[in-house]
């Protein structure tokens, strides 16, 4: 399987799950944020927003 492939395949299961991706994303925002003592929590759920983000827009999802 080369590149392309691959990355149309992780698209569609982007796409096919979103809610499961932000989920994913979320605990491992949580993880960090608990690991750092909550001293980022702001910059941690800014950067939770924007890589949902992202990865809704690469799995060709639109807000």
């Amino acid at each position: 399987m080369g590149f392309e492939e691959m990355k149309d395949k992780a698209k569609d299961l982007i796409g096919q799950h979103d809610d499961k991706v932000d989920q994913g994303v979320e605990r491992a925002g949580q993880f960090a944020d608990d690991k750092t003592g909550g001293k980022h929590t702001e910059h941690i759920d800014q950067g939770e927003d924007k890589l949902k983000e992202g990865l809704r827009n690469f799995g060709g999802q639109q807000q």
